[in-house]
């Protein structure tokens, strides 16, 4: 798999649900930009070609919760920086970090991509 992300490429995160981790959520049931924030790099699952489907299924085995999807598009509106990093556990594991310097996402960024994140899956 390439390291290029196309600009409408699929970039799915699997939420907790609020009874687990309430500051991922609003009161009104939104997304909190809170979703968006690691020290580490915010991992996600790029689609890589695959039917949603297909993706969510796969994060079903080791994920619990709500799963929501991003453009690689919408991380390059808010200037974030994608990075192809498989694991030993998933092929398709990438992170958002916030610059090519620093992996932690700003608080603009994580308020940008909570207001583009579509839910997949609940």
């Amino acid at each position: 798999m390439t390291e290029q992300f196309e600009m409408f490429e699929k970039l799915y995160r699997a939420v907790y649900p609020p009874e687990i981790m309430p500051m991922f959520w609003k009161e009104n049931g939104e997304l909190s930009s809170a979703v968006f924030k690691d020290k580490n790099g915010l991992s996600v699952e790029r689609a890589g070609g695959r039917d949603e489907n297909v993706v969510i299924a796969a994060m079903r085995l080791f994920f619990y919760g709500a799963i929501f999807s991003i453009s690689a598009g919408d991380c390059t509106s808010c200037e974030a920086v994608l990075k192809y990093l498989p694991t030993k556990r998933s092929m398709f594991h990438s992170e958002i970090h916030g610059s090519k310097d620093r992996k932690m996402l700003s608080q603009s960024q994580c308020k940008y991509l909570a207001k583009r994140a579509t839910m997949c899956l609940q």
